[in-house]
């Protein structure tokens, strides 16, 4: 599909296995704690049960694996832009993401 119409993927492997030469990468990024404490308040707003230094955790054992095996290790893309989402609302996250396709495509998304 995305190799037949414009598409917008997203995924771990997306932009450095499944399509390498894609017009705009991204590669979001955020702490562990961070996406930890927001896994907490998905989880909040489902009143599911959870103990944050185990999301923590496996958030961190996640990453420590996907970074180290053998096959397609987690890595920026070549030519990826790095949006850290840390500090970042949602909205200021979509802002990001647009400013970078209207640069790069010379298009009004916004």
């Amino acid at each position: 599909m995305g190799e037949q119409t414009p598409s917008v993927l997203e995924g771990r492997d997306i932009g450095t296995r499944i399509f390498p030469d894609a017009g705009l990468k991204i590669y979001l990024a955020a702490s562990a704690r961070v996406r930890a404490n927001r896994r907490a308040e998905e989880y909040r707003r489902k009143n599911t049960p959870f103990d944050l230094e185990t999301l923590l955790r496996e958030i961190e054992e996640r990453d420590h694996r996907d970074m180290n095996r053998e096959h397609d290790p987690l890595r920026v893309a070549d030519g990826a832009y790095v949006i850290d989402t840390s500090e970042l609302s949602i909205e200021q996250q979509v802002t990001r993401v647009l400013q970078l396709a209207e640069s790069i495509f010379q298009i009004e998304v916004m």
